[in-house]
């Protein structure tokens, strides 16, 4: 039986391959190569110093704290707003709906300014913190907030798919069978979001994690406080210290490798819970 080839519109599999490899290994495996090289030539007793280094470990515990806690304040309003994008009709919706990637658009030294700005104590929201003794400026919680704003779109744009191909038809027969709104939420949404919900949370926290323009300057950049490992990779640039620099940048390219690990199998989990569904 003759074999009918297949039609493809771009040239050969060899080509398209060869220039796929030379495409990332040019812009990504080599850069990062050379990056773990760089790490490499320090002895194991020099590059401990540096991974357990005080500031470092300071900077290491607020960079995943701060990211950690923005991803999960991202998630539960990620989730508000995507769901009055999704279910609901209303002047402004557009605009709305286009102010959610306004994050992305946005270069994160401009939000960052911004931000600094409206929560510093004479800004337009500082002036009525103050009072109440919260600061949010130069602070922990000021480089929460900045995290927060970077991280939300990313929620947003997971759940909303997921939310427009949620039937329905499945809350009002689970309504009719009796069910309350909190049962609704718990036993019918929510199992069908979780996976689309978890992926934007692994997203806004790898994406928070490597962070810098928008918080620099709403931070205070205070030395075992308020200094995030980005910022702590570029004073030690900026005191020649590369090899100090490589370690710190390495072990923040292998928590965020496996972070993109853990949303790749995130992604195929609800994939495969979406299929099992139909």
């Amino acid at each position: 039986m003759r074999r009918i080839k297949q039609y493809s519109i771009l040239p050969g599999f060899g080509l398209t391959l060869g220039i796929t490899l030379v495409y990332t290994s040019t812009l990504v495996l080599l850069p990062l190569a050379g990056l773990f090289a760089k790490s490499a030539e320090l002895g194991w007793r020099d590059l401990w110093q540096h991974l357990a280094a005080p500031r470092a470990l300071a900077a290491y515990g607020l960079s995943l704290g701060a990211s950690f806690a923005a991803a999960l304040i991202d998630a539960f309003f990620g989730l508000v707003v995507a769901w009055v994008l999704v279910r609901y009709r209303f002047f402004g919706r557009r605009l709305l709906d286009a102010l959610v990637d306004l994050p992305f658009a946005l270069p994160t030294a401009v939000s960052g300014i911004a931000l600094t700005t409206l929560f510093s104590e004479h800004g337009w929201l500082g002036m009525w913190l103050a009072p109440l003794g919260v600061r949010v400026a130069f602070t922990r919680l000021g480089i929460v907030v900045a995290l927060m704003f970077i991280g939300i779109p990313f929620v947003v744009r997971t759940l909303q798919p997921a939310l427009l191909e949620l039937p329905v038809a499945l809350e009002e027969a689970a309504a009719t069978l009796g069910a309350g709104r909190w049962q609704i939420f718990r036993r019918v949404i929510l199992p069908t979001l979780w996976p689309s919900l978890l992926t934007g949370f692994a997203m806004a926290f790898a994406r928070a994690l490597g962070e810098y323009g928008s918080v620099v300057f709403i931070a205070g950049n205070m030395p075992m406080r308020t200094e995030i490992v980005p910022l702590l990779i570029m004073i030690e640039l900026e005191q020649y210290d590369y090899a100090g620099a490589t370690v710190l940048g390495a072990t923040m390219l292998l928590l965020s490798f496996a972070l993109l690990l853990a949303i790749n199998r995130l992604q195929r989990w609800g994939g495969r819970r979406a299929g099992a569904a139909t």
